[in-house]
Parts: structure tokens; sequence; C-alpha cells
């Protein structure tokens, strides 16, 4: 199964950082983000991934040494543990559902894949994650997480999800956490390059009943400000992270 990782965005909310590099390639510890996040589906034996870069997407290539053209695979080792990578150029200006769909070619049909987003870290058990998705045999599940109540507000019933609503103003407290898992078609929801993931795919999900939700009730944080990733810091200098 591939993973998907979207790292083009902008990063605004971190500009402190980002005006130099990608969001993705923001340094925890002595290693960008996008590398701990891979490290973690690695820790499962997932190590197929394509990152779909965009804004100073050469900062990504050029990290990269084994690098050579876009939308190909080169081989790549992180730490000990072997892995593929295929950089993807999904835009400057695209959204997060527009990134997405950019690895719809490279899916067979019937095909399941896992993305998340670049700027997120945690100790979700990926075995569970997938297990549980395949014994539910929905379009697409999503990691539900606890943190404060800033992010994408999913309201949950028999562990699926009934409404998915982007920065709601009340929250029961579970948020979208990223570390997803689909199948091929529900890249189909997604219209074009403008549209958010966030907003009218997973809203017609969760509507046809083919949003269900995996509960992570340990580490999580997302990497959204700069006083999110001194915290980070933090915690990585103190423990690590669990992969």
């Amino acid at each position: 199964m591939i993973v998907a990782i979207l790292a083009g965005g902008k990063g605004t909310r971190l500009s402190e950082l980002t005006k130099e590099v990608p969001k993705p390639m923001v340094k925890i510890g002595s290693k960008p983000i996008l590398v701990h996040i891979m490290s973690l589906y690695l820790k499962y034996g997932y190590k197929n991934f394509f990152v779909l870069v965009g804004y100073k997407s050469n900062v990504i290539k050029k990290f990269f040494k084994n690098f050579k053209k876009s939308n190909k695979a080169f081989n790549y080792k992180i730490g000990k543990k072997k892995c593929k990578i295929t950089l993807v150029e999904s835009g400057n200006n695209s959204m997060t559902g527009g990134r997405l769909k950019k690895i719809k070619n490279f899916l067979r049909d019937g095909e399941e894949f896992m993305f998340t987003y670049g700027d997120g870290v945690s100790d979700i058990n990926i075995k569970k994650l997938v297990n549980f998705h395949k014994k539910n045999k929905k379009m697409i599940t999503v990691t539900a997480v606890r943190p404060p109540a800033r992010f994408g507000e999913i309201l949950i019933k028999n562990n699926l999800v009934h409404s998915f609503k982007e920065k709601p103003q009340v929250s029961e407290g579970w948020i979208n956490g990223g570390f997803f898992i689909a199948q091929k078609k529900f890249l189909n929801l997604i219209k074009n390059e403008k549209t958010i993931l966030e907003k009218k795919p997973l809203e017609t999900a969760a509507k046809k009943k083919q949003l269900t939700v995996f509960k992570h009730h340990s580490f999580w944080k997302c990497m959204d400000t700069l006083r999110d990733r001194e915290v980070l810091q933090s915690i990585y200098k103190k423990n690590k992270f669990k992969y």
C-alpha cells in the first residue's frame, strides 16, 4: 500500500521559517518533520512514499540526493530502513484535495492507499489503523484525536462519521488528526486543484456514510505555528518520537 504525504502548502502560519523552506522540511531535532513522518510508516513496513510537493519543491528535491526526476521513483534510506520515494509536483497554489488527486494515475483500480499531512507526528499504530479500515470496509477512514479544538470537527456514532466540519464554532472534542486510508474511488469526489479536501470530499463521504473513524488516544501533535514547533522540539529532546 502506498503512502501519500501532502507536502506542497505554503505554511503561512509558520512564516518565520517557511520563507526559506517548505513546512515539511522544518527540522525537529536534526531531521525535517517529513522524515519523522516517513519513519513512522517505515516502522510498520510501509515503504512506498509519494510526496506531493509544490511550494519550494526544489528544497525537498535537493534534500533527497537520489532524486533524478519528478514522478519517477528512487531508492532512499532513512536510518537503516530502505524505502522508495516518488516526488510528485502538485502545483504551488493547489488546495489539499487538488494535491491528493495527483496520485490517481499511480493507483490501480480498486487499490487502497494511505495519506497524511506533512506537518503532523504521532505514535499511532499504523497496523491497527489498517486493520480497522479493512474491517469496516468503507470508502475512507480518518484518524481522530483530541487536542485543542481548532481544526476540523468530527461527529461520531458507531464508528461512523456523521458530520465533518472544518474549524467549527463548537466542538465535541474529536478533531481531524490526518493519517487516512482510502479507496481509489474516493479521489472521484475531488473536483479539481481548487478543491479543499476537508470540505466537500470528506463532507460528501460522511453524508454517504462512507467515512469511518479510527480514534487515537495517545501522542499526536501538529506543527501549525512557531509555538507548535517549539513544543515538538521540547518533546523530541526529552523523549524522541516512538517509531
